[in-house]
């Protein structure tokens, strides 16, 4: 029985077939070969996140002690522009997204076995009418959606390699989160672990 997803919010599972996952991983190595991984900060608190992350795109999206939650066109550690998102993503959200503009940002995060993501909404954007697309890549985790308040409820199931999620409409600033990674549930990844790859549009288009 299929689960019932707040409204907006959609699962797409193995949208991307092996040898798709395997070509977009290579396009993900030179990205961060270009603009290396890197271990965000929380606002205020300054505690390191349990991910490593990069972006792509014009904007990247970075979070640290000082200045919180933003967008900025420039890698915070060294201080080069994004490099570009790579043509397959772009492929990917023309299929998707149902926008007519493309997408700025594309946030590359890292699991490693213990990392997680708790519960929250991406709302550091102006373009709200615009979806979010997620892509997994690596190993299967655990997702929870919830809705657009904190204390709503919320659900969870896996997403696993090659699966999307779009986060539109009225679910576009559901609450959502990663609970845990379940190692060596793929073979994608040489070492294991999880990247997660979010599509979105920051700038309203003009």
């Amino acid at each position: 029985m299929a689960l019932a997803l707040p409204q907006g919010v959609r699962h797409i599972p193995d949208f991307l077939d092996r040898t798709a996952q395997e070509a977009l991983l290579e396009d993900i190595r030179a990205v961060v070969q270009a603009a290396p991984l890197y271990v965000p900060t929380m606002p205020r608190t300054g505690k390191p996140m349990s991910v490593r992350m990069t972006n792509c795109g014009s904007l990247g999206w970075v979070t640290d002690k000082d200045q919180g939650y933003r967008y900025q066109p420039t890698h915070p550690v060294t201080g080069e522009p994004w490099p570009p998102i790579p043509e397959p993503l772009m492929e990917l959200w023309r299929q998707v997204a149902q926008y007519d503009a493309p997408p700025e940002a594309c946030l590359v995060n890292f699991y490693e076995t213990g990392a997680k993501m708790g519960l929250h909404q991406d709302s550091d954007e102006q373009a709200f009418d615009a979806p979010v697309l997620s892509v997994s890549l690596g190993d299967t985790c655990r997702f929870r959606v919830g809705e657009t308040t904190r204390g709503g409820r919320t659900l969870s199931f896996k997403l696993a390699s090659g699966d999307l999620v779009v986060l539109g409409g009225e679910g576009r600033l559901a609450f959502h989160g990663v609970d845990r990674i379940y190692p060596a549930t793929s073979t994608l990844l040489k070492n294991g672990g999880r990247i997660n790859l979010t599509l979105r549009r920051v700038t309203k288009p003009r």
